[in-house]
């Protein structure tokens, strides 16, 4: 739908499954001509703020590339023109020097709002952070919600404050030197609009399946205009809400059999859209392919995160073995990954019980995200807690000074109180107990939890994420040394990693400097070269005789 500034409106849909589509807007309807393989188009009277539907023989329904819904996802759509709301395309990111932030809108202040959100971003920049990742937006059902379950992918949610809220948000981080990174998810919908989007079209295949709903029809029969709906609202936030990247959810999740992958096809419509912008992909597959340009045979995105650093690292300052975890515990683990961090990259996985990844030696360090908390990592946990207060030091000291991008979560910067629990306001009392009976069989195996984990539709289960600011001492002062130090060492890649299982120190050689880490419960002397200690997670942290002597649980960068 888009306004042409003369008092109409030109609408355009993909509605093969009706005989007859008309639009209703300012109380009347207009009916739609054919424009071929099902697209109904027409010019009618509208301006931005009309309210509108599709009225498919007879019945009507939000538009499936609705920019506004102001009344959530069973109400009206609304025009909306990003032009009169904003600056175009934002400056980029450079991912040599990113440093992201992950924030999820509802809880990260007390507000839940794109504008509340605003008065936080300067505070952000001093630290050192170069851009906010935003969870996603994407119109969701209910109030407040993790927003992996949207439905209308171009309409930004209402109840943080809509577009018009979403881009003074964009332009505020703009304005405080931030860029702005948009998590968006390809790989389903929300089961609450999937009977809306199927009414137009098959939207959906039984070709694939997901883990979370019915699977996108990108290759199976009539997926052309599915893919342009989601090439479409990819370009419309990098191009025309001013987003300077894109997050993709769990790719690994979408099909496509094509000799054009729609991964592929996707990045170069956001690169075609905003030649700055950058495409980030979370992938559960070790998979190079994704970050490689599309004349190596890859799929031209940016960036993709890296979940082997966090395993690796987690596993070492917690000792916890569960699941995909009991594949790691090795301090040889967290030096390769120092190198690239695929650590299984075409090696053989127990948990999996077969090879898994392949090398990523051709990609550059600054292709890929590390983190010790993001919402997955924090949020999946029965009751959503935090890394443990006395690993987070260490923790934050190998992510920062890694020689990729460091991606930080709400909070961790100075060491949030509140947890972060999975919570959801499903409008749809099936599928809201559906997910509440899914968390408990989820947890179910686990004796610890006794059946005691939060209730996601429960209210009080979203106010107890919502960020206190009330932390650990100390913890953001040494964050703010981490990113000051980060600057130093600058683009250089790991020169060397070494070890000792025994004693449980890791040393990494990187830009001149080294890293001596002490992942023992007791204090340790790491050999180094330098005499000049740049930053230490630790008071007790000193220089004597060619060591570092490290308390427990401690790193020191030397020169």
């Amino acid at each position: 739908m888009r306004p042409r500034g003369d008092g109409t409106v030109e609408a355009r849909v993909w509605a093969p499954r009706a005989d007859r589509v008309a639009i209703r807007i300012g109380g009347a309807d207009h009916p739609l001509g054919d424009a071929g393989f099902g697209v109904r188009h027409g010019v009618v009277p509208g301006s931005p703020g009309d309210d509108y539907v599709f009225v498919l023989d007879g019945k009507p329904f939000p538009d499936p590339l609705s920019r506004w819904q102001p009344e959530g996802l069973r109400g009206p759509s609304r025009v909306f023109d990003p032009a009169a709301h904003g600056g175009g395309p934002g400056p980029g990111i450079d991912l040599h020097t990113a440093v992201l932030y992950e924030l999820h809108v509802g809880t990260f202040t007390p507000e839940g709002t794109f504008d509340a959100a605003i008065g936080h971003l300067r505070e952000l920049k001093e630290l050192g952070v170069t851009a906010i990742e935003l969870m996603p937006v994407a119109e969701f059902p209910g109030r407040h919600g993790w927003g992996y379950d949207g439905v209308y992918v171009a309409a930004a949610q209402s109840s943080y404050g809509g577009p018009e809220g979403f881009r003074r948000l964009v332009d505020a981080a703009h304005e405080a030197g931030l860029g702005v990174v948009l998590d968006l998810v390809y790989n389903h919908l929300g089961a609450s609009g999937v009977k809306a989007m199927e009414a137009y079209g098959p939207y959906f295949t039984d070709k694939h399946e997901t883990f979370w709903g019915k699977a996108i029809n990108y290759d199976d029969a009539d997926c052309d205009p599915v893919r342009e709906w989601a090439c479409q609202s990819a370009a419309y936030w990098v191009g025309e809400m001013g987003v300077d990247g894109l997050r993709l959810d769990a790719i690994h999740a979408i099909f496509d059999s094509g000799a054009t992958h729609i991964l592929a096809a996707l990045a170069a419509r956001v690169h075609a859209a905003n030649p700055r912008a950058v495409v980030i992909a979370e992938s559960a597959l070790n998979d190079p392919r994704v970050i490689r340009p599309p004349e190596l045979g890859g799929h031209g995105h940016d960036a993709q995160w890296a979940d082997d650093f966090h395993h690796a690292l987690r596993v070492l300052l917690t000792g916890e073995r569960e699941g995909y975890y009991a594949d790691y515990g090795e301090l040889w683990q967290l030096a390769k990954a120092f190198r690239r961090p695929f650590v299984y990259d075409g090696i053989w996985s127990e948990h999996r019980r077969r090879r898994f990844g392949a090398p990523a030696g051709d990609r550059a360090p600054e292709q890929f995200v590390v983190f010790t908390q993001n919402h997955d990592h924090v949020g999946n946990r029965a009751f959503g807690d935090r890394l443990p207060d006395a690993v987070q030091p260490l923790a934050a000291f190998c992510v920062l000074l890694s020689p990729f991008i460091p991606m930080l979560f709400q909070g961790e910067e100075y060491g949030e109180r509140a947890p972060f629990q999975f919570f959801s306001d499903h409008i749809d009392e099936e599928i809201a107990t559906a997910t509440r009976d899914g968390r408990r069989r989820e947890f179910a195996a686990f004796e610890s939890f006794a059946g005691q984990v939060p209730d996601p539709q429960d209210p009080a289960t979203f106010e107890r994420s919502k960020l206190t600011r009330e932390g650990v001492p100390g913890v953001r002062d040494l964050y703010a040394r981490l990113l000051a130090a980060r600057q130093r060492l600058g683009h250089a890649e790991t020169e060397a990693a070494d070890v000792d299982e025994d004693a449980r120190w890791l040393r990494v050689r990187r830009a001149g400097h080294e890293l001596a880490c002490n992942f023992a419960a007791e204090e340790r002397r790491v050999p180094v070269r330098g005499s000049e200690l740049v930053v230490a997670t630790h008071d007790g942290v000193r220089l004597d005789g060619g060591d570092a002597v490290l308390p427990p649980l401690a790193g020191a960068l030397v020169a």
